[in-house]
């Protein structure tokens, strides 16, 4: 079981504070002759796997390194077009890191803004009067956990589906900001945190709750 990560968002829907705690490692690396067996095209950027799933290769896989260099988007560590490069049959043979791309800091602000948006969607479609709007979205490999406060601030937690302990975690976050960032003298509200405190807590809360669960009351 794993805490993925987690985000603050304020009541404007602006990412203020996003920490990666734990990633899964789900690359795989391949040699390959020629021709290449896959099908690649660029997407955002970056050049993915379209068509072709093979030894732990899904479509979606963006190439992530090429002879053991990481590559840069739709280029390869040596400034050359990654497309190109592949089509070079003199390039072979080549290993080639396959993997979910990581999110650039734009597309988790990107991210936490759609999620306000759907939050706020969620809270006027529900048939219940007052709803408070998504607390919880479950898909096959994670689970996200909202915690909404009074005054606006969304504390969102990606999970391991099997992990317990999660809303009582939330409310732990909950308190840690309120000590760390709030009674900062330093810190303005709805602008992003930057405390070390608030970091160094954050983070032993979050491997208290991957070891023991539940806070108890006092912890």
């Amino acid at each position: 079981m794993a805490i993925f990560s987690v985000y603050v968002v304020n009541k404007a829907g602006g990412l203020i504070y996003q920490l990666d705690h734990y990633a899964p490692r789900a690359d795989t690396e391949k040699t390959f002759s020629f021709p290449l067996d896959l099908v690649l095209r660029p997407h955002d950027e970056r050049v993915v796997v379209a068509f072709g799933q093979r030894d732990g290769i899904r479509v979606g896989h963006a190439v992530l390194a090429i002879n053991g260099a990481e590559v840069n988007g739709r280029f390869t560590a040596d400034g050359k077009d990654v497309l190109e490069f592949l089509a070079n049959p003199a390039n072979y043979p080549v290993s080639i890191r396959f993997g979910r791309h990581r999110l650039s800091s734009n597309e988790k602000l990107m991210l936490a803004s759609m999620f306000h948006s759907l939050f706020a969607i969620g809270s006027q479609l529900s048939p219940e009067v007052g709803s408070s709007g998504i607390e919880m979205l479950e898909t096959d490999t994670f689970k996200l956990h909202c915690f909404q406060t009074l005054t606006g601030i969304k504390f969102v937690v990606l999970a391991d589906p099997r992990q317990v302990g999660i809303d009582s975690l939330l409310r732990k976050i909950y308190e840690i900001y309120s000590d760390f960032a709030l009674k900062n003298p330093f810190y303005s509200l709805e602008m992003p945190i930057r405390c070390e405190l608030f970091d160094q807590n954050l983070k032993l809360a979050l491997e208290v709750a991957e070891k023991a669960g539940p806070f108890g009351p006092g912890s």
